[in-house]
């Protein structure tokens, strides 16, 4: 039984000139779209003024793309701060031409850091029933809902992905190198498409991960010429991707035959690294969690101890975190040489709060005829 699947999604949507529109950004949109909506839910639910729902979107959007941002910075890549300071902040990059990039690198931490001084700022000025505690019991709840939106934007992008693994469930992502077979040479390629296929002639383990690359030629380009093409071009790339397929150890297995009168296709042998789909699983948990705190909040509301879902979040997620880097390859070398990932260096102060956070919910007594 063969047990991995393959990963082969554009991360893009389209393209106009030098913006693209990717999976990721739009999912990200879609996470702040959807948990406004519901905010507005909540508010009108508990009695609460809804344009305040307007505001606190603002400062939550603001919070994460910037606290993100800067946490990755900050915790991944400081030498941007000297190397390209403009590149911390700007979604851009202006050499060796002008092209959108979008803000590559968010980090989760800094977006949480930076959401609990934001929430702080909102609460201050807010009336009686929005104090701190109480706002943060409502957006952590969203805050789940986006966290899913979010890593299933990591898994479309094929980052931050999971350690080598060849049980059911396992992913091979191949994107990254169909993306770039298609990329090579511009315009001026000779690539019609790519397509890639699980390799059936073998059955059972010793088929785990092995691949089948189709080279699909565009009419008029000779056989030598496309032979030429998988030889060079097609090896190196291989071996850029080498953290998703095997780069071949000897020759490359390959043949060119025909298709029609004028058109050739190569048909590769690669070899995939199976690997976990980290991404799924923390999106899967992220809106498990916002299942369960969106249950709580609606069969308690306004009679919920403040700080009880909050604490909830802040164990689960965080501690769900600290575990899941186990499954993860580092993001940056010198997490090599450190006892604990990064993540889980981070994730560590977060749950402490949020453990401190429900103990002290539960010295609040409920309303009476109230159980919580």
């Amino acid at each position: 039984m063969i047990s991995f699947l393959i990963w082969n999604g554009d991360p893009e949507l389209f393209s106009i000139g030098s913006f693209s529109l990717r999976w990721y950004g739009l999912l990200f949109a879609l996470g702040f779209l959807v948990s406004q909506q519901l905010l507005y839910y909540m508010f009108r639910k508990e009695g609460k003024p809804e344009k305040d729902v307007d505001t606190l979107t603002l400062y939550m959007v603001i919070a994460t793309i910037l606290g993100a941002r800067l946490g990755h910075v900050i915790f991944y890549q400081p030498e941007l701060f000297t190397e390209n300071p403009l590149g911390v902040i700007l979604p851009f990059e202006f050499t060796p031409k002008f092209r959108f990039t979008g803000l590559q690198g968010l980090a989760s931490h800094g977006g949480a850091f930076a959401i609990l001084f934001a929430l702080w700022l909102y609460a201050r000025k807010r009336k009686p029933g929005q104090n701190y505690l109480q706002t943060l019991d409502r957006i952590v709840i969203l805050v789940a809902l986006t966290g899913c939106f979010i890593r299933l934007g990591n898994f479309f992008n094929s980052e931050i992905i999971g350690k080598t693994y060849s049980g059911p469930g396992s992913v091979v992502f191949t994107a990254p190198l169909t993306n770039d077979i298609l990329g090579l040479a511009g315009k001026e390629s000779p690539v019609e498409s790519v397509l890639v296929k699980r390799d059936t002639t073998t059955a059972g383990l010793s088929n785990q991960g092995r691949l089948l690359l189709y080279v699909s030629f565009k009419e008029g380009v000779a056989r030598d010429d496309a032979r030429d093409f998988v030889w060079t071009r097609v090896a190196n790339a291989l071996g850029r991707h080498s953290e998703f397929i095997e780069p071949p150890t000897t020759t490359l297995n390959f043949d060119v035959y025909p298709i029609g009168s004028r058109s050739y296709i190569a048909r590769i042998n690669i070899k995939g690294i199976p690997r976990h789909p980290a991404q799924l699983y923390e999106s899967i948990s992220c809106l498990l969690l916002f299942v369960v705190m969106f249950w709580i909040w609606n069969r308690h509301k306004n009679n919920l101890p403040e700080g009880r879902i909050f604490g909830i979040f802040m164990i689960v997620l965080w501690g769900l975190r600290f575990a899941y880097e186990f499954l993860k390859e580092p993001q940056v070398d010198f997490e090599n040489t450190l006892p604990l990932y990064m993540g889980q260096i981070l994730s560590i102060p977060l749950f402490i709060v949020g453990v401190i956070i429900l103990v002290q919910s539960y010295r609040i007594k409920p309303k009476a005829g109230e159980k919580v």
